[in-house]
């Protein structure tokens, strides 16, 4: 049985997307008796879409290309941002189209909304790339964990705030050469905002919040203080203190039902695993009240990382 797939943009993410789907075709027929196939991807850049990656034939410039053919079941929303991103989604999820995306700021934001139009016309909206990037966190809490009650969330969440920590912390380095050295590795994007100042955190703290607690808080209303005020000097008191400076999210539900969350920069004792977590790597602790507690870890960002987990929600799917 085959499977038709549509890639809404061709940058990082989409290459890695397509990367993982079709290099890995056989693998993924041999474990779920799947074919999944690409048939289209929307890039309106023509040097994009002369990359040599992927057929030229299979590019188009017009969404309703994709949304009207019916050999197409699942649509892969790869552009960012926020406006054309959510109204793709829409789109496509009106036109009866599964649709996976890594976006977690349209997530965040519209979770309820696009819920509510996925279950109107009879299809599913998927996540996973969306928090923690290579790392199965959704799945892990959806399915390996689904007979566990979980208490607390917390973790390192954005790769950039704590590649720019260890930079500071292990080679001297000032808040400002560290996030300038960020962005000159591909780490950082040229507006940092929203991983320094904790938006993008807060943004994923809120989609674990729904998968751990089925609690919907939005981002914008967590408690959020981001890294941009630090320097040598807190990472050297933290030191002191036998600890590591870290920008947490965390989430923990009180027996009251109650939740208290934050995304801020926390002293992590040397004895936490997390205080060892380094560079670009993103870490996350799921306390449960049978499985005790599970540290899940990997690869936060990137083309390949995110690539792996959009393409394993479009699977899933299919």
């Amino acid at each position: 049985m085959e499977t038709k797939v549509a890639l809404l943009g061709f940058g990082t993410v989409g290459k890695g997307t397509y990367r993982a789907l079709t290099e890995n075709a056989d693998e993924i027929e041999r474990k779920t008796g799947k074919k999944v196939t690409v048939k289209k991807i929307l890039e309106i850049d023509p040097k994009v879409r002369a990359c040599g990656l992927a057929p030229e034939e299979i590019f188009c410039t017009d969404i309703e290309e994709i949304l009207s053919d019916p050999e197409i079941s699942i649509v892969a929303e790869i552009i960012g941002g926020m406006t054309i991103a959510l109204d793709f989604i829409l789109r496509a999820l009106r036109a009866g189209k599964h649709v996976v995306t890594p976006n977690k700021a349209v997530v965040a934001a519209n979770y309820d909304l696009l819920q509510k139009t996925a279950r109107e016309n009879g299809v599913q909206i998927k996540y996973e790339a969306s928090v923690g990037g290579a790392i199965p966190v959704i799945e892990t809490i959806r399915k390996s964990l689904v007979a566990n009650k979980i208490t607390k969330v917390q973790g390192i969440v954005n790769g950039t705030t704590n590649y720019i920590l260890t930079k500071m912390e292990e080679d001297g380095m000032s808040y400002a050469d560290a996030l300038k050295q960020a962005q000159e590795n591909g780490f950082a994007e040229k507006d940092p905002t929203a991983d320094v100042e904790g938006i993008d955190s807060a943004n994923k703290l809120s989609i674990l919040m729904i998968e751990c607690f089925g609690i919907y808080i939005k981002p914008t209303d967590l408690d959020r203080t981001g890294i941009s005020g630090l320097t040598r000097d807190d990472l050297r008191l933290a030191a002191q203190h036998g600890c590591k400076m870290k920008l947490l999210a965390s989430a923990e539900r009180k027996e009251d039902g109650t939740v208290e969350a934050f995304v801020r920069p926390t002293e992590v004792p040397l004895s936490n695993p997390l205080a060892g977590v380094r560079n670009e790597f993103n870490a996350i602790y799921l306390y449960c009240n049978m499985a005790d507690r599970i540290l899940l870890t990997g690869r936060g960002a990137g083309k390949d990382p995110t690539g792996s987990a959009m393409a394993a929600d479009i699977v899933s799917l299919a």
